[in-house]
């Protein structure tokens, strides 16, 4: 520890991202990224022109890429914020809305960014427990709060809620903000985007991180009521008024607009999920219902997963392990393609007894 450091700095906990390693041939199912390439009109933008123009800011309001995004949601300009990638956006929202006199609530197993920014912004944060099998129970959230944020579907979980429990929750809770992190939605969950128009403290997050394949280029957004847009824009504003660049704009914006392949890719990842759940089930898993590209899933009994974890790692297999109350005992397994899945299902009968 530094004697440099703030007191601020000396507190945190910061977030601890999934293993992004330097050795080649690995199998990287541990960070929940897309196995298949953007789509390929991405590559087509990415050119040289495009490069040139490097020398020149970038759109500080991302007009065209918000507009791309209105339309998509059939919403307008005004409901739209962007950043780089889900993250910011999560943070700059946690700056403009949930420093309150009173607790922000979130599920205790969930994304674990959420109590890193509680305590990088000094956010009281309020843990509600998962049931027994681990789903979020909206009605358990009193209504004397500072806010609520959660995902659709959680993670690491990988379970959805209906938008009919959500939307209950939008009519009973109305004197916060209500942020739902959609980060995995495109998988098999229902987007609450539709409900923008009629809730005006709600606010969507999404990534372009998962679905459309661009983990790498960080891009993120919002959608909500057009005062929460723009208290997301005074933060953003008093922080850096360009965070999204050319490029990223660009790609994000054809990404966005072929359709078609997005489809062929969801779908694909769908179909797999649901093979590779079969198959761990047969083995003697515990697989938790996912409607995200991944899976959490608990070895048979008398097989510690974190000893499981280490095996699949020395077989060139990376997963996720969280050594974390109530779920130590699980893995999270991201979906890759079909080889990779079968190399996964191998090994799993090689190690297992």
């Amino acid at each position: 520890m530094s004697r440099y450091w703030s007191e601020l700095v000396r507190q945190l906990e910061p977030y601890v991202p999934g293993e992004q390693p330097k050795i080649e041939g690995l199998i990287k199912l541990n960070t929940n990224e897309s196995p298949y390439p953007p789509s390929p009109k991405v590559r087509d933008v990415l050119n040289g022109e495009a490069v040139d123009k490097l020398r020149l800011y970038p759109d500080p309001n991302s007009s065209r890429l918000k507009q791309t995004i209105a339309d998509y949601y059939q919403l307008k300009p005004e409901n739209t914020f962007v950043g780089n990638g889900s993250d910011e956006v999560l943070a700059f929202a946690f700056m403009a809305f949930f420093k309150q006199s009173k607790p922000l609530l979130f599920p205790d197993i969930s994304y674990s960014f959420y109590p890193v920014y509680c305590r990088l912004f000094g956010i009281e944060a309020q843990r509600q427990p998962l049931t027994d099998d681990l789903r979020i129970e909206l009605e358990q959230y009193p209504a004397d709060n500072g806010g609520i944020i959660f995902p659709n579907p959680n993670a690491p979980t990988g379970r959805a809620l209906p938008l009919e429990e959500i939307e209950a929750l939008l009519k009973r809770n109305t004197d916060s903000v209500v942020l739902i992190d959609e980060a995995y939605v495109d998988f098999g969950a229902e987007s609450a985007a539709r409900l923008v128009d009629r809730y005006p403290n709600l606010l969507v997050s999404q990534t372009l991180s998962k679905s459309r394949s661009l983990a790498g280029l960080r891009l993120g957004f919002a959608l909500g009521a057009p005062d929460l847009i723009e208290a997301l824009d005074r933060v953003k504003n008093s922080f850096n008024s360009y965070p999204v660049d050319r490029l990223a704009e660009a790609a994000a914006v054809v990404a966005l607009e072929d359709e078609d392949y997005f489809r062929q890719c969801r779908d694909k990842i769908v179909a797999t999920r649901e093979w590779t759940r079969e198959q761990l089930q047969a083995l003697g898993f515990n697989v938790m219902p996912s409607a995200a590209n991944f899976l959490f899933a608990q070895p048979p009994e008398g097989v510690d997963a974190a000893e499981l974890a280490e095996q699949l790692r020395e077989a060139r297999i990376l997963v996720r392990y969280f050594n974390k109350p109530r779920i130590e005992g699980f893995l999270r397994i991201t979906i890759g393609d079909d080889g990779q899945m079968h190399r996964l299902l191998e090994t799993l009968h090689t190690l297992l007894p």
